[in-house]
């Protein structure tokens, strides 16, 4: 009997030291409500309601802060992978036993077979190079232009860029791991590219090479450009690219202040932590709620802070979160931790990130305010009061601001608000159905089916107008009850309020202006300058602009010593004052060529393309008379480089003139011409297409083609009974008697035509004679 009466004893030790460690430390998996087999999604999500069931400010239980706590422990090692595996595998829940710690386990992302490497060497030359983390967390051109871009307002992005066969990116995934485990609590989202398949995003990043690391913030890339990824040096790098500053230092000297400072629309949010840096986790809050709060930060080791400690009976060992609204006597929500989570500050400030009475200034405050609910049982009252930017309505707005205080809706199902009628006027004019007049100060109930479908109800017999009252307290308490009574209401499923309208969205009164925005682009503009541009781009930069200058001074000697050298030939007389050198003869400015035998080939055969040559044909008793006027006529066209001016002595040329003649009429006859006929004809010859144009002064150029040109060369034939005298002086059987013209023409007078057919030839409008070949010109 002795010795089972020792063997229940220590059984009963047993069963009550088993009982004392089950209650000192509790599984965590059973605090949560959870299996082993919990996702981290699953986790964040029993933690975040289980938090808000039992947060000692929200739940009176004695145990509550207790139980809080516990849930709060059992969060931190779930949510720590290492830790969760150390417990899973040995049951270690103290996070200071190192002595369990091993690498972190993502056997669970694996894709690939086991790594023969470690088959062959074993685990203790095994490298982590396993790139499926980043085929896990990779995403496209698509999901980054209409996701990440978008996001990113609200959370920075860290995307790795990467390849299948880059040995670098290999050696990286250790550190990215590891990068992940420390700033994705912090509310930092991770993504991987593949380069490869991605070639236009990873241009867009800015990158140049494999692995590349970039941050989005804010709509922004930033490219990380350390040799080493380190977690230490990725924190510093997204503090600097957060905005400008986001947070403000606040003292004693400016405590006030900040407090006070609600009319900007803006909830106070308060961190306090013992420390001279703020925690990258705050800033990060602070950038996700910017638009609807502003943030200060007090650093409790600081001696310029000791009556905010006083004041607000602050732990000076512990981080510290406070809101305030409206009543800066006393923080609406605050919560004192050590380290506080990341999701119980976002979920802290989320509920409360919008003011007791706030404004309707954006579409964004009227959607968090008062979302849109189709559902009639579920549907969500707004109050507003319809004020002006005045101080006149400080007194409305106040009181209003009371009633909804001690108001006894909950505030999901009713919220209060005010309005600037002369901000929203759109808005304003299309509720104003079934409002008696535009009397100001008046208040209305608003349903929002959808985004641009309301219903609204008018608070009738109510205005906060101390016009329309004599006592204020009268004033209010009746307003009060007309809204309890017109919301008591309307909350019945079956009521329905009176009024519809369609409205636009709300103008956003916090945009900023046209000056702002190009500050902050040129601001944006150089931060992006100086974090894309590299060592060796400043330094090309610089050389090019060397370079420019170099030349402009080189340029500036040259023209001074040019200029010195001309004052000096202006003092010598050298220089004519306008610029040009002095000289006492002329330089002939067109020169006229002689056709013959050793000049053909140049002037007429051997002639570019789109160059012409114009010939005038003389005898020697007229070429003094015909020289002088020819030169004047062709004088204005002495520039025009596509242009060769000569004459001919029809003595010399004639049987080459005759051929020319014969193939422009297509004849097979051999033509007998007549010298003296000929005098006074110019030609203009196109060598390459091989045609020409012909000017006489008896028969000018009419539209009837070859027939024109049978006249003039009849004219130009040697008559039988009279081979001196032809009908270009007096030809009795011509046709040419039927014109007007003189029948007489003296040799003066040969050329006076000749302007008027140059200016038909280069308009294009004279008629062109084509030939096979261009004729032998005779060398006797």
């Amino acid at each position: 009997m002795a010795f089972d009466h020792k063997h229940f004893i220590f059984l009963l030790l047993i069963i009550f030291v088993s009982s004392a460690l089950a209650q000192l430390s509790e599984d965590p998996y059973k605090v949560l409500g959870l299996n082993r087999h919990a996702t981290t999604q699953e986790i964040r999500k029993a933690y975040k309601q289980l938090a808000k069931e039992w947060h000692p400010d929200k739940n009176s239980h004695p145990d509550a802060e207790l139980k809080f706590v516990q849930i709060k422990k059992a969060y931190e090692l779930l949510s720590d992978s290492d830790r969760r595996r150390l417990y899973d595998q040995h049951g270690v829940t103290h996070e200071d036993s190192h002595m369990y710690k091993q690498k972190h386990d993502y056997s669970n992302y694996g894709r690939f077979a086991s790594d023969p490497l470690e088959e062959f060497f074993g685990k203790q030359f095994h490298f982590d190079h396993d790139i499926s983390i980043y085929h896990k967390l990779s995403v496209t051109t698509n999901y980054y232009e209409q996701t990440i871009l978008e996001k990113s307002r609200a959370m920075p992005y860290i995307i790795m860029f990467y390849n299948d066969w880059c040995f670098r990116c290999t050696r990286l995934v250790g550190a990215f791991k590891k990068l992940i485990d420390i700033l994705e609590p912090l509310g930092v989202q991770f993504a991987s590219v593949n380069a490869a398949h991605e070639q236009r995003l990873f241009r867009t990043a800015g990158l140049n090479d494999l692995p590349g690391l970039i941050l989005v913030l804010n709509g922004h890339n930033y490219v990380y450009r350390e040799n080493t990824l380190s977690a230490q040096k990725v924190v510093d790098f997204i503090r600097k690219k957060l905005p400008y500053r986001m947070v403000t230092t606040v003292d004693d000297s400016n405590i006030d202040d900040f407090l006070n400072g609600w009319m900007d629309n803006k909830v106070r949010a308060l961190i306090l932590e013992p420390r001279n840096q703020t925690r990258l986790r705050y800033l990060l809050s602070a950038f996700q709620f910017r638009n609807r709060v502003q943030f200060g930060v007090v650093h409790l080791e600081k001696s310029d802070c000791k009556e905010i400690k006083e004041r607000f009976q602050i732990h000076p060992n512990l981080d510290t979160l406070l809101i305030f609204n409206e009543f800066v006597e006393r923080p609406v929500a605050s919560v004192s931790m050590a380290d506080i989570p990341t999701q119980t500050l976002n979920s802290i400030i989320s509920s409360n990130q919008y003011l007791m009475l706030p404004r309707l200034s954006s579409q964004e405050i009227l959607e968090g305010i008062c979302p849109a609910e189709w559902n009639r049982p579920r549907k969500r009252l707004c109050v507003v009061l319809i004020t002006e930017n005045s101080e006149e309505h400080n007194f409305a707005r106040g009181a209003l601001r009371n009633i909804a205080l001690q108001s006894a809706f909950s505030m999901e199902k009713v919220r209060f608000a005010y309005i600037y009628k002369e901000k929203q006027l759109d808005f304003i004019n299309a509720i104003s159905q079934g409002s008696e007049n535009e009397k100001l100060l008046r208040i209305v109930v608003l349903w929002r089916r959808d985004t641009s479908h309301i219903k609204y109800e008018w608070v009738h017999d109510a205005s906060l107008d101390l016009k329309d009252h004599p006592s204020s307290d009268h004033l209010i308490n009746h307003t009060k009850q007309q809204i309890d009574h017109t919301i008591q209401k309307l909350l019945k499923t079956s009521e329905a309020l009176s009024y519809e309208a369609f409205v636009k969205n709300l103008l956003d009164e916090h945009a900023q202006g046209f000056i702002h925005n190009c500050i902050n682009k040129v601001f944006g503009m150089y931060d992006y300058l100086v974090d894309t541009i590299e060592e060796q781009h400043v330094l090309a930069a610089l050389s090019l602009l060397g370079t420019i200058a170099f030349m402009f001074a080189v340029g500036y000697v040259m023209v001074y010593f040019v200029r010195a050298e001309e004052e000096n030939l202006k003092a010598k007389g050298e220089l004519s004052p306008n610029g040009g050198a002095k000289t006492n003869r002329q330089q002939p400015e067109l020169r006229l060529h002689e056709l013959r035998a050793e000049k053909y080939n140049g002037l007429i055969r051997l002639l570019k393309p789109g160059c012409r040559t114009i010939i005038l044909i003389t005898d020697l008793q007229s070429r003094p008379k015909l020289i002088p006027p020819f030169h004047k006529a062709v004088w204005p066209y002495r520039k025009n480089k596509t242009l060769m001016f000569g004459h001919m002595l029809i003595d010399k040329g004639l049987s080459w003139y005759s051929e020319l003649l014969r193939q422009g009429l297509g004849d097979t006859k051999t033509l007998n011409i007549n010298p003296r006929n000929c005098v006074g004809t110019v030609l203009a010859l196109n060598g390459h297409r091989k045609y020409f144009c012909m000017y006489h002064a008896k028969h000018p150029e009419t539209s009837r083609g070859v027939k024109r040109m049978e006249k003039i060369t009849r004219q130009l034939v040697r008559r039988p009974d009279d081979p001196e005298v032809g009908a270009f002086f007096n030809d009795a059987n011509s046709d040419e008697s039927e014109d007007n013209e003189p029948r007489v023409l003296l040799e003066g007078n040969l050329l006076d035509g000749l302007s008027n057919w140059l200016d038909r030839l280069f308009e294009g409008s004279t008629h062109r004679y084509y030939i096979n070949y261009w004729p032998e010109f005779p060398t006797k």
